[in-house]
């Protein structure tokens, strides 16, 4: 069934009215506080939210601001500076005078139905703004926006078919909310387990260095002449370690640096010196190269330790970082004095077998928690892209020009 089958059914044939916000809900303004006296005011668990620019919050009193100024309407909040976006919030509010809100009180609609109308839009709103020095809309922006109303004669009709959109579209937005709550939940437990299985409380351990495992090695300094925006091999710099490269080099240079400098093998675990230091990938063996310095790996012929017990340690390796300008480094003498934890040294087959016992447990939370095509990471994406299209569906109304040039 294509959208505008779907939405067909679900409109039955009733008429769509376009109308300015400003016409069909109230718009309220905030209240005069700055981020400091948010600060100062602020209450875990008290029944006010102050609402400001971004992320920024206050949990405040009802004492603690102008009666006036608190809002208790199911409303949208417009964040109209900065990052421009919009917010539902059903409970008692306020928020700074530079953002506005609106409520649908003693009106025939659902404010739901019109955060989901706006927040398919923001990028419309993100638009205006991102012609001003700061991002910004002013409340014309807004009020002046036009949406869509199903069936205005008949106001019961009307509020009966958007609670059926909101009812559907909260029902994905609920399931994402749960995976999502499930993800950080299951995180925890991984970060408790791999922390508690990497310790070996129990059992014959011993603590060596990285240095007495094997030697930092990188890959040959890449000049800026060698690279392109297009080409055979990546080159990966710390800026898209872990991503999408940006740059590549020929496969004549690749393969003579190859052969003749240092080239990490198949498994081995790649590590960012600079930046977000400590990162990690484990290299799958395709053609690639890897800046000098930034991305080292420990040449590591497995005897002692293995790779991927390697990579499971140095998520909680305490790195000894040097600090020097505005970026942390990690030089190659900080990873080698790094220490690392050995089950069973005097027997390395028992040693290696252990942590093989240790890293197939890591493994399956990892991929729990953190696989792009397996687990709750994944079934999240899916669940996104589902209600995406749902989205899309419900509220793909046609303007009259549209209805217009279809029918002729």
């Amino acid at each position: 069934m294509s959208g505008v089958d779907f939405l067909d059914k679900l409109l039955d044939g009733v008429a769509v009215e376009w109308k300015p916000l400003e016409e069909v809900l109230a718009r309220t303004k905030g209240t005069k506080i700055t981020a400091g006296q948010m600060r100062e005011l602020h209450k875990e668990g008290a029944p006010v939210k102050v609402f400001a620019g971004g992320k920024t919050i206050a949990f405040v009193d009802f004492g603690d601001i102008p009666e006036k100024d608190v809002n208790r309407e199911p409303s949208v909040i417009v964040k109209s500076r900065g990052v421009i976006e919009f917010e539902y919030y059903d409970k008692p509010f306020s928020h700074k005078n530079e953002l506005w809100s609106y409520n649908a009180s003693g009106k025939a609609i659902n404010i739901k139905y019109v955060y989901y109308l706006l927040k398919l839009n923001e990028p419309h709103f993100q638009g205006i703004g991102s012609k001003m020095q700061m991002p910004q809309i002013a409340t014309p922006d807004t009020d002046k926006f036009e949406i869509p109303i199903p069936c205005p004669g008949n106001p019961k009709k009307s509020l009966e078919i958007q609670a059926e959109i909101v009812r559907i579209l909260d029902a994905f937005t609920e399931l994402t909310a749960e995976l999502t709550a499930e993800l950080t939940a299951r995180k925890k437990q991984y970060n408790y387990y791999r922390d508690k299985l990497l310790s070996f409380e129990e059992g014959e351990v011993e603590w060596k260095t990285l240095g007495d495992i094997g030697d930092v090695k990188m890959c040959k300094r890449i000049l800026k002449n060698e690279t392109k925006p297009e080409g055979d091999v990546p080159f990966y710099k710390i800026g898209t370690f872990g991503k999408k490269a940006d740059a590549y080099i020929s496969r004549d240079i690749f393969e003579d640096y190859k052969r003749r400098y240092s080239f990490p093998k198949k498994g081995d675990v790649l590590i960012s010196a600079s930046g977000t230091i400590g990162r990690t990938v484990i290299y799958d063996g395709e053609p690639a190269y890897f800046q000098d310095s930034n991305i080292v790996w420990l040449e590591n012929d497995e005897s002692v330790v293995t790779n991927k017990y390697l990579w499971h340690f140095y998520k909680i390796a305490k790195w000894a970082v040097s600090e020097g300008g505005t970026i942390d480094r990690l030089y190659n003498d900080n990873i080698k004095k790094t220490k690392i934890i050995v089950p069973y040294p005097s027997d390395p087959k028992k040693s290696l077998a252990e942590q093989a016992r240790v890293v197939a447990i890591l493994d399956k939370f990892d991929a729990l928690t953190n696989s792009i095509t397996e687990g709750l990471p994944r079934e999240i994406e899916l669940r996104q892209k589902q209600y995406a299209y749902y989205r899309d569906l419900l509220l793909n109304f046609p303007k009259p020009e549209t209805a217009s040039a279809a029918s002729a």
